[in-house]
C-alpha cells in the first residue's frame, strides 16, 4: 500500500506538469482548432529563459527566506512573460496567415516552427543536458511510507491555481468571453464587434506564458533541463488534453493528472516498466478515445464550416 500510494504522490506532481503544458494546447485548439506543436518547444524554452534568469541573479544552489519569494516570482514572470511574447509572435509570423488555408498548411507549418525553436535553443545552450539550479528548499513529510517534497505539492498546487484562474478568466470577464464568442463561431464574434486577431494573439499570450510556468516548475522538478525536452513533454501533454477532451480547460487538467499517474503506476508495477510506459500511455489514450472520441470531459459538437 506505502508504494501505491508514493506512486500515487510520484504521478499527482507529474501530472500537474503535463497538465500547465495541456491548457496551452487546448486554448489554442478550443479558439482556431490548430494542433501547435511548437508548444512543448515554448515549455523548454521557459525552462531556459528560467536558467538565464536564476543565473544572471548569481543563484546557484537553494535561497531562503524573503530573497526566496522574489527571486522565484522574478524568474517566473520573467519566463511567463517571454514565452508569451515569443508565442504571439509564432502566431503573427507564422499561423496569422494560414488560418482559411487548408488545415494541413498550419500543421507541417507548426512542426516547422518545433524545428526552430529547438534549433535555436541548442545554440544558445549546447547539445547536452544542463543542470538546473535547486533554488526551492524541498523538505518533505513523511505519512508511514510515503514521502511528499516540498516541490511536488508546488507543482499540485500551482497547477490547480493556475486552472482556477484561468477558469475566472475565461468566464468571468470581458476578454474570456470574446474568446469564448471567437471560439464558438469566428465570423459572428467578428460581426459582433470582436477583434480576432487581438483575442487569438492573447490566447496565444496566456497559452505559453503557462507553458514557461510549467518550464520553470519542471527545473525545479528534475533539476536539469535540454533542449529536446519539450518533444515527449509536449506528445503527452497534447495526448492528456485530448485524453480529457481538447477544447475544454478542466478536461486539460484532469487528461495531464490522469496521464502522470498511469506514467508513475506503470513504472512502478510493470515488468521493466520505465521501456513500457509509453506503450501504456498512448494505449490507454486509444482505449478511452475508442469508447469515448471526445475525451473524458469533452462534449460532441458538430463540426464547423
Amino acid at each position: 500500500m506505502d508504494i501505491f500510494l508514493q506512486q500515487l504522490v510520484n504521478g499527482l506532481s507529474l501530472g500537474g506538469i503535463y497538465a500547465l503544458i495541456a491548457l496551452g494546447y487546448t486554448m489554442v485548439y478550443g479558439i482556431i482548432e490548430l494542433i501547435n506543436f511548437a508548444h512543448g518547444d515554448i515549455y523548454t524554452l521557459g525552462t531556459f529563459v528560467s536558467l538565464a534568469v536564476l543565473l544572471g541573479l548569481g543563484v546557484s544552489g537553494e535561497v531562503h527566506g524573503f530573497t526566496l519569494v522574489w527571486v522565484v516570482l522574478l524568474t517566473i514572470v520573467t519566463a511567463m512573460l517571454l514565452c508569451g511574447i515569443v508565442g504571439v509572435l509564432i502566431e503573427r509570423l507564422a499561423y496569422r496567415r494560414l488560418r482559411n488555408a487548408p488545415r494541413l498548411a498550419p500543421l507541417i507549418t507548426a512542426i516547422g516552427v518545433s524545428f526552430i525553436l529547438e534549433n535555436a535553443m541548442q545554440l544558445w545552450r549546447g547539445p547536452t543536458p544542463i543542470a538546473f539550479p535547486a533554488v526551492i528548499p524541498n523538505p518533505s513529510l513523511q505519512f508511514g511510507g510515503v514521502e511528499i517534497a516540498a516541490k511536488q505539492i508546488l507543482v499540485v498546487v500551482l497547477a490547480f491555481v493556475m486552472m482556477a484562474g484561468l477558469q475566472l478568466f475565461i468566464y468571468r470577464t470581458k476578454m474570456g468571453k470574446a474568446m469564448r464568442a471567437t471560439a464558438q463561431d469566428r465570423d459572428a464574434a467578428q460581426l459582433m464587434g470582436i477583434n480576432i486577431n487581438t483575442t487569438i494573439a492573447l490566447t496565444f499570450l496566456i497559452g505559453s506564458a503557462l507553458a514557461g510556468a510549467a518550464g520553470f516548475i519542471s527545473g525545479v522538478y528534475y533539476q536539469s533541463t535540454w533542449f529536446f525536452n519539450g518533444f515527449e513533454a509536449g506528445l503527452k501533454a497534447f495526448t492528456a488534453a485530448v485524453l480529457g477532451g481538447i477544447g475544454n480547460v478542466a478536461g486539460a487538467m484532469l487528461g495531464g493528472f490522469v496521464i502522470g499517474l498511469v506514467e508513475a503506476f506503470a513504472t512502478q508495477f510493470i515488468p521493466q516498466g520505465a521501456q513500457w510506459t509509453n506503450v501504456v500511455v498512448f494505449s490507454v489514450l486509444v482505449l478511452v478515445l475508442v469508447f469515448r472520441p471526445s475525451g473524458l470531459l469533452g462534449e460532441a459538437l458538430p463540426e464547423k464550416v
